[in-house]
C-alpha cells in the first residue's frame, strides 16, 4: 500500500473561555474530523492547535491527549495572530497525517461560528453521520 502525507485543516469556536466550553468545542471538532476522514490516530504525524487571544483556560492539545491513541501524537499549542475584527474564541488546527493513497479526499472540518472562515471547504464536504457526501 502506498501512503502520502496530507494536511487536514479545521476550526471551531468555544462559547466562552472556560475549561468546559473549550473541551466541548475541541472534542466535537476532533470527533467530526475523525469521522469525516476515517482518521486513525496512529496515522497522525503531528497536530498544531492555535487559539485566539481570548482563550486561555486550557490547552487544546491537553484535551486531545485524553483521546484514545492520541497520547503519543506530537502536538503544539500556539496563539493565533490577532487581527482586529477577526472571529473571537476560535480554535484552529492543522493535522499532518499519513494516509493511504487510495483513501477518499481529505475533508476539512469547520464548525459553529468558524464555518464562516472557509465556506468553500465546509459546504461541499460530508457531514458527520450522514449516509453519503453532500454536494
Amino acid at each position: 500500500m502506498e501512503w502520502q502525507l496530507r494536511a487536514i485543516r479545521g476550526a471551531t469556536t468555544a462559547t466562552e473561555n472556560t475549561v468546559e466550553a473549550i473541551t466541548t468545542a475541541v472534542t466535537e471538532l476532533l470527533d467530526e474530523t475523525e469521522v469525516r476522514n476515517q482518521l486513525e490516530p496512529t496515522e497522525i504525524v503531528s497536530v498544531t492547535f492555535s487559539v485566539t487571544r481570548d482563550l486561555d483556560a486550557v490547552f487544546p492539545a491537553a484535551i486531545a491527549r485524553h483521546r484514545p491513541y492520541w497520547d503519543n501524537v506530537p502536538m503544539l499549542d500556539v496563539q493565533q495572530m490577532h487581527v482586529e475584527g477577526s472571529l473571537q474564541r476560535c480554535i484552529r488546527f492543522l493535522i499532518l497525517v499519513n494516509i493511504p493513497t487510495n483513501r477518499h479526499k481529505v475533508c476539512h472540518t469547520y464548525l459553529r461560528e468558524a464555518q464562516s472562515l472557509r465556506p468553500d471547504w465546509n459546504l461541499s464536504q460530508p457531514q458527520m453521520f450522514s449516509p453519503s457526501p453532500i454536494g
